[in-house]
């Protein structure tokens, strides 16, 4: 046993309660037992990963965090939250809502917090094993706030896995908006957040991520969704960053009338490989999915994207859909995408589709025949593949801000390829 690994339980554990230390020490001794993810998992099919979390040591928090990120700048915040390598540095707020680092709420949430499955990967076991911090934001109930809640998430310490959390609750009635963003520097950090989202009867969330975690380093984001009956969220997806970049999205639609939108764009390049896992299930009735995801793969950059939209049985009238839209911009880049189907009951309406391919030929042609060069029309051809979706982004202020950001990295990718 890595005696880095007995320490930080050991430091965790004073000001934890009991019940969470006791899901510590079984995860920890599952961690140690189980490998690392490989291809033969369904989940991890077409990715391997090239760290070893045994071997990593889990940050302190003591490192100094990285200036502000210009991505999340907003007209105004309800609250912000900074979390430095799994350890909250601040919380503000000025509304009437819980706003807290868990550190001193674990007793808030523990109907909350599961042990990890049977079949829990490694990366899954070491966050339960590991996590001693993180954010709770609780909505109360009839409770409506306008302006987005920011936190940012930050993994700075060199060659160390940090494990941070986010608890989003929304009571009966609430309404809000989040935005977070996942940053490294630039010194092999390995990121593992998890995120979770309740939402009560007819609660209505909308929440933007923005991932621009350094390419020498890993991000791997679990993210969890129950949703009540009547209550509706909207995810915004913006994945840049990570030599592996991951997002994996469980969604459980169990109150009648439930809905969950997902709009997201991703771009790779260089080395990268950015992988999408969704797990869609429609247990109530009169439920509905959306799922959009566009992305594109640069240079030698691979994407994976699976997703299963289950109804169960009984979930009669459900309305569920999962699109995914794929640029393949070098000839050594790859695109995966496995879209899959599971109805359980009758009177549904599914559907799902999936594209990869090239910039389209005949539109190049247009533009070059206005007498734009072929590079320039490359560009207007990547802005508007994007652009769709980043016009349907929860947060407008936040789309505003990366969609620059998403073009110069294409670009950049273009020069170093030696093709602008």
């Amino acid at each position: 046993m890595n005696p880095q690994h007995t320490t930080h339980l050991e430091k965790a554990a004073v000001h934890s309660p009991e019940w969470l230390n006791e899901q510590r020490r079984n995860s920890l001794e599952r961690f140690e037992d189980t490998d690392m993810p490989s291809e033969r998992l369904d989940n991890w099919r077409y990715v391997t990963t090239d760290f070893d979390l045994g071997s990593l040591p889990v940050a302190d928090g003591s490192a100094e965090p990285l200036s502000a990120d210009p991505l999340l700048a907003v007209d105004a915040a309800a609250g912000t939250a900074l979390i430095v390598d799994g350890t909250v540095r601040s919380v503000t707020t000025a509304e009437a809502v819980t706003f807290a680092p868990l550190a001193d709420a674990w007793d808030g949430v523990k109907d909350l917090v599961e042990a990890p499955a049977a079949d829990a990967d490694k990366l899954e076991l070491g966050h339960s094993a590991f996590v001693s911090d993180g954010v709770l934001l609780r909505i109360p109930r009839g409770t409506s706030v306008a302006a987005p809640f920011v936190i940012e998430v930050q993994a700075v310490q060199a060659d160390a896995v940090s494990y941070p959390q986010i608890a989003v609750v929304l009571d009966d009635g609430a309404h809000a908006q989040v935005v977070v963003s996942y940053r490294s520097g630039q010194d092999g950090n390995v990121l593992l957040p998890k995120v979770d989202l309740f939402l009560g009867q007819g609660a209505t969330l909308g929440f933007t991520a923005v991932q621009t975690v350094g390419q020498d380093s890993a991000v791997a984001i679990s993210q969890k969704m129950e949703i009540g009956r009547d209550a509706g969220v909207h995810i915004g997806e913006v994945g840049l960053g990570g030599g592996l970049g991951r997002l994996s999205v469980k969604v459980d639609l169990t109150g009648d009338g439930s809905s969950v939108k997902f709009s997201g764009v991703s771009l790779g390049g260089g080395s990268q490989t950015l992988d999408y896992r969704f797990l869609v299930r429609h247990i109530g009735k009169n439920t509905s999915s959306d799922v959009y995801l566009k992305g594109a793969v640069d240079n030698a950059a691979s994407s994976v994207f699976t997703g299963l939209l289950r109804i169960e049985e009984g979930a009669l009238r459900t309305s569920a859909f999962e699109t995914n839209r794929n640029l393949v911009l070098s000839k050594d880049a790859k695109a995966q995408s496995v879209p899959n189907l599971e109805i359980l009951c009758d009177d549904v309406v599914c559907g799902h589709a999936s594209t990869v391919g090239e910039l389209d030929e005949e539109h190049l042609y247009y533009l070059r025949s206005r007498g734009l060069s072929p590079e320039r029309a490359e560009r207007i051809l990547v802005h508007g593949f994007f652009g769709e979706l980043l016009d349907l982004l929860p947060s407008q202020e936040i789309a505003r801000n990366v969609r620059s950001v998403v073009l110069d990295k294409y670009a950049a990718g273009r020069v170093a390829a030696g093709r602008l």
